[in-house]
């Protein structure tokens, strides 16, 4: 029998957007900590390019939410100067993809100064910014990048699926000592949750069980865990119930969940929007296929991924090149007929 995890936070009857849950854990952090300011593009009066930073802006003034010139370079070098000198900088990137241009200051810099210093400084920076397909923004600014950065020492990879985890992940990540980059799926801003309206934290690195099932364990990370968790609905029809879990951070990962269930069901789907190749996917099967779990298995471990090719601007070619609900619902149907 299917039951409703208890691992995803706390209770409240309070409904707000992703969108307002990331806006409102800034303002919380914002208020009770000086140090914590904002900068980005078009972030000031214009509230952001989807609308998140709202009225932050009024609310604290242009030193605080720094609308930057269109150099993301300069926004995260300006970022890692203003941690080491003991600020706690939140960096808005435009679209994911831009970090391209940046990557020397966050791969090179943030990720590497305390190490490289012996741990005598630090990067308390955040580096928010949207990921992923589903806006018609075409090739260059449609992108899933996480396992670039969950491939770099140094770096924390957060990605939030629902509104709860954006706001909770978001203030603990203000709170890390070191850099942080949260990625947050841009289909998922206007959809809503609960949220608690204190600044509740969400820890990094614990994994998120949202279902327990009990023939084969789903682990989606970003907009795939709403879609797992639909495709859960129509696949309890057909008689398969399954587990949906959501690592939510994927540097440092808690895998312990993830071995936990599949271990139980001895079945693993995958699933990322990201393409398959090298992809944070391959981790968790690698992950699987080192331990103990993989004597539990029923069936050979499966990946649902994004297409090795870049994200089309087409509305039905862009839908197909990314997992939907009936590709999962696909997927797991026929892992089930594998064993």
């Amino acid at each position: 029998m299917t039951t409703a995890a208890t691992e995803t936070g706390p209770a409240t009857d309070r409904v707000i957007t992703y969108s307002e849950a990331v806006r409102e854990a800034i303002g919380q952090a914002m208020e009770a900590d000086d140090r914590v300011f904002m900068l980005g593009e078009d972030i000031g009066v214009y509230g952001g390019a989807f609308g998140v930073s709202g009225d932050l802006y009024h609310r604290f003034g242009g030193d605080r939410i720094r609308d930057t010139p269109i150099s993301e370079l300069g926004i995260v070098g300006a970022a890692v100067g203003a941690a080491l000198a003991g600020m706690r900088p939140i960096v808005e990137i435009q679209f994911s993809d831009f970090t391209n241009q940046a990557m020397d200051q966050i791969v090179n810099q943030a990720a590497k100064i305390h190490y490289m210093l012996g741990g005598a400084m630090s990067v308390p920076m955040v580096l928010r910014a949207p990921l992923g397909s589903g806006t018609g923004a075409a090739a260059q600014h449609s992108q899933s990048l996480e396992a670039w950065f969950a491939h770099v020492p140094g770096l924390k990879v957060v990605m939030p699926a629902t509104a709860a985890d954006a706001k909770g992940l978001l203030l603990s990540a203000i709170d890390d000592p070191n850099p942080v980059i949260v990625l947050e799926h841009k289909l998922l801003y206007r959809t809503s949750g609960p949220v608690p309206e204190e600044a509740v934290r969400v820890p990094l690195g614990k994994s998120a069980v949202h279902r327990r099932g009990e023939h084969l364990t789903v682990v989606a990370t970003g907009v795939m865990v709403s879609r797992s968790l639909e495709a859960a609905e129509i696949l309890a029809q057909d008689g398969i119930d399954i587990s949906v879990i959501d690592p939510r951070t994927l540097t440092p990962l808690d895998d312990a969940p993830i071995h936990d269930d599949v271990s139980r069901t001895g079945r693993a789907l995958l699933v990322q929007e990201a393409p398959g190749h090298v992809g944070f996917t391959a981790e968790l099967s690698a992950r699987i296929a080192e331990s103990p779990t993989i004597y539990r298995l029923l069936a050979p471990v499966r990946r649902l991924s994004g297409l090795d090719a870049p994200i089309p601007y087409a509305p039905q070619l862009e839908r197909a090149s990314v997992p939907q609900v009936e590709d999962i619902v696909e997927a797991a149907t026929t892992l089930m007929k594998e064993s």
